[in-house]
């Protein structure tokens, strides 16, 4: 017993003493204290914004000094839902506490009620449960090889699949084989081959490589690409896109990882420009691929989980033991999905994207009428960009992204001189236009004097 009391008065020293030193520092110390661990114990596989977040909630975040900051990246539109929904963390606690993991040798009681709840949302029959956006992608690959070799007869190993240019699908070893980007892909190899590139909104590219090339099972691409700088095709790309692959019996694989789930202004971007009022009508704007890639808000950043949709003509080509996860399916992520859906779907946040998108572009186009350092605005609903007048190889965006940060926004440049504004879709049209008089105000100080 003495012993034991001598530990845990120890045990209460150490604590104590820890929390002194962290209380103590500086406000500049504290948040260095952290940075330094992740310098000297991390991989430097990333060149993140220096702020350092301990706490979330809607559309706020708070650093580890308590400074308030509006969230204008969403976890890379992770966070759709805002930060610690109190609808998924009343779920989560619940269903921590029940069962988290059965695998796929069992079945469990939540993976078939969020498979259902999916499938009837976007109108698909079947539903395969993964983890990461990435494996999305890489299940979308077999399945569409798989069909190519079963379906459409091509000889095993000839398949290819056309990608865009500029196009991000995730890092695994095959998607980064078919990445333009030559700091995802150089000193990686060798990699895998059989995909093909075409220019991002060329339907006539796409019509050319269809015609030449009967091995082609599948088209890959990305409504918007987002990492690529949130470009935006013409508003009839996709529905050529859909007629070229009908007519040369090709898949239409669409990833929406980032798109998808209201961040757009619509259920999917595939919705192209819908005016639904409240669940996805799928009016004659929308585009129904063949295969339908889902991850980021599908949890509302709360835990890794991705989907796979497609119809049981394609999905039955995967049988037992051909492919799976470990914890794709799980109990808690499955609760977890269904209610980051629902929330989708009851808060309307598609159609409160849809309008805010509108004013966010409305607002920065009137400003850079008159501006010299921001040469273009755009995007689709809360997915909008401004292009920075200045090189890629500058530092002009990430200095910007520095003093909104100083200001009391975070956001983050991609491509050297595009910065991207993504913020959660439960934003109200008060706090829109706060963050727009931040962004406005911030943008002057970088004016040509």
């Amino acid at each position: 017993m003495i012993i034991s009391l001598n530990i845990f008065k120890i045990t209460i020293f150490i604590t104590n003493h820890y929390t002194l030193i962290l209380t103590t520092k500086t406000s500049k110390d504290l948040a260095k204290f952290h940075l330094d661990l992740e310098k000297n114990y991390g991989a430097h596989d990333y060149h993140p914004l220096p702020v350092v977040l301990e706490k979330g909630e809607g559309v706020f975040m708070w650093d580890v000094n308590g400074k308030k900051y509006y969230d204008f990246l969403s976890a890379y539109s992770a966070v759709n839902q805002g930060h610690c929904h109190p609808k998924l963390v009343d779920l989560i606690k619940n269903q921590a506490e029940t069962l988290t993991l059965t695998s796929r040798a069992f079945h469990n009681n939540k993976l078939g009620e969020y498979m259902k709840y999916a499938t009837k949302l976007f109108g698909f029959d079947q539903l395969l449960p993964m983890n990461t956006g990435a494996e999305g992608v890489e299940t979308s690959i077999k399945l569409s090889r798989k069909w190519g070799y079963l379906k459409k007869n091509i000889d095993e190993n000839q398949a290819k699949i056309i990608v865009c240019n500029n196009n991000f699908h995730g890092r695994t070893t095959t998607v980064i084989s078919f990445s333009t980007d030559p700091g995802s892909k150089d000193f990686f190899g060798p990699h895998t081959p059989g995909f093909i590139h075409i220019p991002h909104g060329d339907a006539q590219a796409l019509e050319n490589e269809l015609k030449k090339d009967t091995n082609i099972v599948a088209f890959l691409v990305e409504p918007i690409q987002g990492e690529a700088g949130v470009n935006v095709p013409d508003s009839d790309y996709l529905k050529k896109v859909r007629h070229l692959c009908s007519q040369h019996n090709v898949l239409m694989i669409a990833d929406e990882i980032q798109t998808g789930l209201g961040r757009t202004g619509s259920l999917l971007a595939s919705c192209g420009n819908c005016d639904c009022s409240s669940s996805c009508e799928q009016q004659s704007s929308y585009v129904r691929p063949d295969i339908l890639i889902l991850a980021k808000a599908l949890s509302g950043g709360t835990y890794p989980i991705s989907a796979v949709l497609c119809d049981s003509n394609i999905m039955e080509v995967i049988q037992p033991g051909q492919h799976g996860s470990t914890f794709g399916g799980n109990p808690f992520a499955a609760s977890i999905a269904k209610k980051a859906l629902e929330i989708i779907i009851e808060e309307n946040l598609s159609q409160n994207a849809r309008l805010l998108g509108e004013i966010f572009r409305d607002e920065m186009n009137k400003y850079i009428t008159n501006s010299n350092i921001v040469s273009l605005v755009r995007g689709k609903g809360l997915l909008n960009a401004i292009v920075i007048n200045d090189s890629p190889e500058s530092k002009t965006a990430w200095n910007i992204c520095l003093r909104l940060r100083d200001n009391g926004l975070l956001a983050k440049p991609t491509q050297g001189n595009v910065i991207r504004f993504a913020p959660p879709l439960v934003m109200t049209k008060d706090q829109l236009y706060d963050c727009i008089d931040i962004i406005t105000s911030t943008i002057k100080e970088f004016e040509p004097k």
